[in-house]
């Protein structure tokens, strides 16, 4: 029966007020005697620990204000109470041993009422503090669980509206894996540069990472005579296919006015606006220019380009990589960000890895 009886280091160097504190305590407590500063930290660092810690201050050699320091100083053992038993009674003395951590002061001679009923109150105090605790921890994991659960949950919706507008016109699901893994390594290589440092941070780059996928939703909004064409589309209907950066960027910005802005949201809405523009000032839907033109736009646009050149269409076969790469090197600072182009080139290898591991064969 003594395990389930809370524990009670008692450290004193006088053999009297050992005696009394045991005999006062005994019936209730499960003790432990420390005599001096080094034996009490070497105690109340065993396992089980003491519930509760007296502590006489005036001890040869290391004094009981020290070994409270140490205590408290300790992760294993900061969270111990500590009652400091003192002859001493200026306030002064007190202050000290309140800014070391302690809970309470008993004078000496003691009063054994006045012990059992501050033993109890700091006791009860520390059962109390440990439950709030385990609770609070409880609490904080299902936080966790349930933020995690309601990330899956939207991965899986984006995963799956994108997909949606992907196979609408003969594409994959592992077009959407790549873009993603060409964005993110982009991004992972440019972040340093002085040109992209002030955006790319490790939260935006998972933030495009997530969002990468978004990019074509507008497609949904392009009739299948258009997307599923297997010539090369007239005046007309390229003029129709463009307007998916359009209804992608519209379809973003509703969803933020009925559901609330995110950063999320806003930077799929960008990507999406602004993956066909480029460097130039040629592309589409607002003949946007250099700088204009957001970071993630002009990522998501080399991703997506290289993406479509290595891939089979039903109007094209697939380019080899050293045709895509070529392409991609002629629209350097035309169609592309040099500086994006520049570390595309030295991620070669890293892109065709990305195609192999994700490739739709």
């Amino acid at each position: 029966m003594d395990e389930e009886k809370p524990k009670i280091l008692i450290v004193d160097d006088e053999n009297f007020y050992i005696d009394v504190l045991l005999d006062l305590l005994k019936n209730d407590y499960k003790t432990l005697v420390a005599k001096d500063g080094a034996q009490a930290l070497r105690r109340a660092a065993a396992d089980p620990q003491p519930d509760l810690i007296l502590l006489d201050i005036l001890m040869p050699g290391m004094d009981g204000y020290e070994v409270c320091r140490q205590l408290k100083r300790n992760p294993h053992t900061r969270d111990i109470p500590v009652i400091f038993l003192t002859i001493r009674s200026e306030v002064s003395d007190e202050v000290r041993g309140f800014s070391l951590g302690a809970s309470d002061y008993i004078t000496k001679p003691m009063s054994p009422p006045i012990v059992s009923a501050r033993v109890n109150t700091h006791l009860a105090l520390h059962r109390a503090q440990q439950q709030l605790a385990a609770q609070n921890h409880l609490l904080e994991s299902k936080v966790l669980q349930r933020t995690e659960e309601l990330s899956r949950t939207k991965d899986v919706a984006i995963y799956c509206m994108a997909s949606l507008a992907e196979t609408r016109h003969a594409e994959t699901g592992r077009h959407i894996l790549r873009t993603q893994h060409y964005v993110k390594t982009l991004a992972e290589s440019l972040k340093a540069h002085p040109r992209f440092s002030h955006y790319l941070d490790e939260i935006t780059i998972l933030m495009l990472f997530k969002t990468s996928p978004l990019h074509d939703i507008g497609k949904v909004g392009v009739p299948d005579s258009i997307l599923l064409k297997a010539g090369k589309l007239d005046p007309e209907e390229w003029e129709q296919m463009k307007k998916h950066a359009q209804y992608g960027h519209d379809a973003l910005l509703r969803a933020e006015q009925v559901l609330g802005t995110t950063d999320f949201l806003q930077m799929a809405r960008e990507i999406a606006y602004t993956h066909h523009e480029h460097w130039d000032g040629s592309g589409y839907p607002r003949g946007l220019q250099g700088e204009e033109i957001p970071i993630s736009g002009r990522l998501m646009a080399l991703a997506d380009v290289y993406d479509a050149l290595i891939s089979r269409r039903v109007y094209k076969v697939p380019f080899s990589d050293e045709k895509s790469v070529e392409i991609i090197c002629q629209g350097r600072g035309r169609q592309f960000d040099p500086d994006v182009v520049d570390v595309f080139l030295a991620l070669r290898g890293e892109f065709r890895r990305i195609a192999e591991t994700f490739s739709d064969d």
